[in-house]
C-alpha cells in the first residue's frame, strides 16, 4: 500500500468569503470545512444528520443549517448569499439497472444534481453583483467513467459535470468560475461500508478489497485523503486559479489514466 503524505497547506486568505459547504457533518465535506474556514472564510455547513453537524460547526466556529437536499421545500428556505457553493453531498446505491428502485434513482438525482441547480441558481445573483465567486462541485471518477451496478451515481455525476461547465460559460464575464474535482475512492465512511460489504461478499480481508478490487484500474495503491481534496478546494478558490473554469480535475491516483 503506498504511503500517504500529509498534504501541504497552500497559504489562501478567505477573509470576507461566506463558503456553503454541503454534506458536511462528515468525511469530505468536513475536511472542506474545517479548511475553508480555516483560510478565513465564514463557512455555513449543510447536512441532514443534525447532532453531527452541530458539533462539527461549533468546533470549527461555523454556522450550520440541518437540512435535507432532496427537499425543494427545504432548499426554497434557505438563504442563500454565499459567494463559493460547494457542492458535496452525496449517496451511494448499487445494484443492476433492471433491479434498481426507481424511486432510489430518483433520490440520488434530487440530491446530487437537482439540490446542486438550485444552491448555485439560488447564488448566482449576488456572485455577478460581487463580481467574484467559486462553484466548486465535487463529482467522482464516476463523472468522467463508468462502473456497472451504479446506475444512479453515476448518471447523478455526470449530470453534475454538465451543470458545472454550463456555469462555467455563463459565469465566465461575471468574475464566477465553476469546476468539478473528481476523486477516486476515498477515505469516508461511504467507502468504509462499501469495503465492508465486498470484504463479507467475496470472504476477503479489507486491505484486499482496497488494493484487488477497489483500486484494481489505479496506479496509487492508496485511498485518497479528504484533506487533500480540501487542499484543492482551497486552491481553486484562490487567485492563483482564477484561470481554471469549467474543468473537470482528477484527484484519482492514475485511474482515469488506464
Amino acid at each position: 500500500m503506498a504511503k500517504t503524505d500529509t498534504p501541504a497547506t497552500v497559504h489562501v486568505d478567505l477573509a470576507g468569503h461566506t463558503a456553503l459547504v454541503t454534506g458536511a457533518a462528515a468525511g469530505i465535506g468536513l475536511a472542506i470545512a474545517q479548511r475553508l474556514s480555516a483560510a478565513g472564510a465564514a463557512v455555513v455547513m449543510i447536512d441532514r444528520d443534525r447532532a453531527r453537524l452541530e458539533e462539527h460547526a461549533v468546533a470549527i466556529g461555523a454556522d450550520y443549517v440541518c437540512v435535507d437536499l432532496s427537499d425543494a421545500t427545504d432548499l426554497a428556505a434557505l438563504n442563500v448569499t454565499a459567494d463559493i457553493i460547494v457542492n458535496n453531498a452525496g449517496l451511494q446505491h448499487v445494484a443492476a439497472v433492471e433491479d434498481f428502485p426507481v424511486e432510489t434513482f430518483s433520490y440520488l438525482m434530487d440530491v446530487m444534481v437537482e439540490a446542486p441547480f438550485r444552491l448555485i441558481r439560488a447564488a448566482l445573483p449576488g456572485m455577478y453583483e460581487r463580481g467574484w465567486g467559486r462553484v466548486i462541485n465535487i463529482s467522482s471518477v464516476h463523472g468522467l467513467v463508468a462502473s456497472p451496478y451504479k446506475s444512479a451515481y453515476v448518471t447523478a455525476k455526470h449530470g453534475l459535470e454538465g451543470l458545472s461547465k454550463v456555469v462555467a460559460l455563463e459565469g465566465a464575464g461575471h468574475g464566477v468560475t465553476s469546476n468539478c474535482i473528481c476523486p477516486g475512492y476515498a477515505r469516508t465512511q461511504l467507502v468504509e461500508q462499501q469495503i465492508a460489504a465486498q470484504a463479507k461478499v467475496h470472504g476477503l480481508a479489507a486491505e484486499d478489497v482496497v488494493r484487488d478490487i477497489l483500486l484494481a484500474r489505479t496506479a496509487i495503491k492508496r485511498l485518497v485523503e479528504p484533506a487533500e481534496i480540501a487542499e484543492f478546494v482551497a486552491y481553486l478558490c484562490s487567485s492563483s486559479a482564477a484561470f481554471i473554469n469549467g474543468a473537470s480535475i482528477p484527484i484519482d491516483g492514475g485511474w482515469t489514466a488506464s
